[in-house]
C-alpha cells in the first residue's frame, strides 16, 4: 500500500467532501489541528502513527460550534447540497471533554439550516459506554462504531488500542446497549506489522465476526478495505467481490450491509 505524509486535518471544519460511504459530507474535527489524539493506533490510519503526530490541546468547543454555524449558514445561503455532518478528524472524536454538548448544539444547527441532513459520528467505540457519550451517540442519525475483528488478538494487532485490557466481548456487550441504534463499521485488511501476519479475512475470523453481527444486530453494517495511504506499508486491500462473499450470509438473513471497495 502506498505511503506518504499523514493526512492531518489543520482545521476544525472540513469540506464539504464526497464520502464513498456517506455522500456529501461536512466534517467536524474535534481533535487538535496540529496532530492526532486517539485511543487506537490503527496500522491503516490515514492520520499516521500516534507517536509521530501527537496533537496538542483539544479545540475550544464554542469556537468549533461558531465555525460550524458560519459554514452551514454560508452553504445554505448559496444553496449548496449537503447529505451529512460527520464527526471524525484527527483521532477519536468522543475523547473531546465537551463532546456531548457539541453534539446537542450541532443537532440544533442542523435543524435550523439543513433539517433533512443526517448527523454522523465515526467512533472506535472505546468510550461508547460513558453515560454522556452514550446519550449523545443515541441522539445522532448515524452512530457508526468500529469493530475490526472478532478476536482480541486480531484487534490488538490491527487497531493497537491504548487500553491493554481492550476486550471484544466488552465492546459487543456495549454495542448491545444501543438496541440496534448503531452502524457497525469493519475494515478488512491483510498484511504484516512488526513481524506479525495481519489477516482478519480467514474463514474462522469471518465466521466469528458474522456471529457477533447477529448478536449485536445493528441497523446497518459497513465493511470496507484500504483506499488511502497507510502508515504501515506492508498492507494490501481486500477486493469488494471478496468482501461481498464475507457478508453474503448476513445479507441473506436480511441484514443491511454496505460494501465499499474496488
Amino acid at each position: 500500500m502506498e505511503t506518504k505524509q499523514p493526512n492531518i486535518f489543520h482545521t476544525n471544519i472540513i469540506g464539504p467532501i464526497h464520502s464513498r460511504r456517506l455522500g456529501v459530507s461536512l466534517g467536524v474535527n474535534l481533535l487538535p489541528k496540529d496532530g492526532k489524539i486517539c485511543s487506537f493506533d490503527c496500522i491503516y490510519c490515514e492520520c499516521g502513527w500516534n507517536a509521530d503526530h501527537r496533537g496538542g490541546r483539544f479545540p475550544d468547543a464554542d469556537e468549533v460550534l461558531a465555525a460550524l454555524e458560519e459554514k452551514l449558514r454560508t452553504m445554505h445561503a448559496a444553496g449548496d447540497p449537503l447529505d451529512v455532518i460527520t464527526f471524525a478528524g484527527n483521532g477519536e472524536p468522543t475523547l473531546h471533554p465537551e463532546f456531548s454538548r457539541v453534539i446537542r448544539r450541532t443537532i440544533e444547527l442542523r435543524d435550523e439550516f439543513y433539517p433533512e441532513v443526517k448527523v454522523s459520528v465515526l467512533s472506535n467505540a472505546t468510550r461508547m459506554t460513558q453515560p454522556a457519550v452514550h446519550e449523545a451517540l443515541m441522539s445522532v442519525d448515524n452512530n457508526i462504531l468500529k469493530l475490526d475483528g472478532a478476536f482480541d488478538e486480531t484487534i490488538h494487532l490491527i487497531d493497537q488500542p491504548a487500553d491493554p485490557h481492550y476486550s471484544v466481548r466488552q465492546v459487543v456487550d456495549g454495542m448491545k446497549t444501543y438496541a440496534g441504534q448503531l452502524i457497525v463499521q469493519t475494515m478488512f485488511v491483510r498484511g504484516e506489522h512488526n513481524g506479525r501476519v495481519i489477516d482478519n479475512t480467514t474463514a474462522a475470523e469471518v465466521e466469528a465476526w458474522c456471529q457477533l453481527m447477529r448478536e449485536v444486530r445493528p441497523h446497518q453494517i459497513m465493511v470496507y478495505s484500504l483506499d488511502r495511504p497507510t502508515p504501515e506499508q506492508r498492507l494490501t486491500a481486500v477486493s469488494k467481490a471478496e468482501m461481498e462473499q464475507f457478508v453474503a450470509p448476513l445479507v441473506a438473513e436480511g441484514f443491511d450491509v454496505q460494501v465499499s471497495g474496488k
